[in-house]
């Protein structure tokens, strides 16, 4: 018994057959060539250089400062006056230096006239005193100045003595209207009562204690006493 043979299908046949097969064979080549196209331009790829850094703007006058390496320290700023752009510079802070003040002068007197000259020093007083010892004692002594007007009219007058250490007992006018007198820092001080007329002469005498009977100083309206 004889069996019928059936003939085979051929490959093309069943691709032709199944549509999905030839879906899934385009897919698979396209993902091919997209890795293949994908490669290619990554060993191709470049980058570009760096980019230029931004030019510095001069200004006419201004020296430039060079550019600072990358990585370097930086320059320290420099210390040199820079000229002075109108415009462009910072407002001074320096103050103005202040005036120096004048010392005021002298001026004239009113309408141009100069000062008068100092009065003249007074002539020396008309009353002049002579001094003397009159006793002396354990202790103490009285002494006397005799006073003598050689002016032309009466004048009052003053009596000054110093008597260092001294006490001062007590004083008087003989034959004249008393006057007042004191005793303060070793100097004795006696003021007439009245004024001495002109040629007339009058003692004042006193009593002093523990001190010589030589005083360090006399005078008579600050004129110095004679007998000393």
């Amino acid at each position: 018994m004889s069996r019928t043979r059936r003939p085979g299908s051929s490959p093309g046949a069943a691709i032709t057959s199944s549509p999905w097969i030839l879906v899934a064979i385009g897919v698979i080549v396209m993902v091919v060539l997209l890795v293949v196209a994908l490669g290619s331009v990554r060993g191709r790829r470049t980058f570009p250089a760096a980019a230029p850094s931004d030019p510095v703007m001069s200004l006419p006058g201004l020296p430039s400062s060079p550019p600072t390496p990358s990585g370097g320290p930086a320059a320290p700023p420099s210390t040199a006056a820079r000229p002075v752009v109108p415009g462009l510079s910072p407002r001074s802070t320096v103050l103005p230096a202040a005036p120096t003040p004048v010392a005021p002068t002298s001026s004239p007197r009113a309408g141009g006239r100069p000062a008068p000259p100092p009065p003249p020093p007074a002539p020396p007083s008309a009353v002049t005193g002579r001094y003397a010892v009159v006793s002396t004692f354990d202790g103490g002594f009285i002494g006397e100045v005799r006073l003598v007007n050689t002016g032309g009219a009466a004048q009052g007058w003053t009596v000054r003595l110093t008597f260092p250490g001294g006490r001062l007992v007590t004083a008087w006018v003989q034959g004249a209207e008393q006057g007042t007198f004191g005793f303060a820092d070793d100097v004795f001080t006696y003021r007439s009562g009245v004024d001495l007329a002109a040629g007339a002469s009058v003692p004042v005498q006193f009593h002093i204690e523990r001190a010589g009977s030589r005083p360090a100083s006399c005078a008579v309206d600050g004129v110095t006493c004679a007998g000393l």
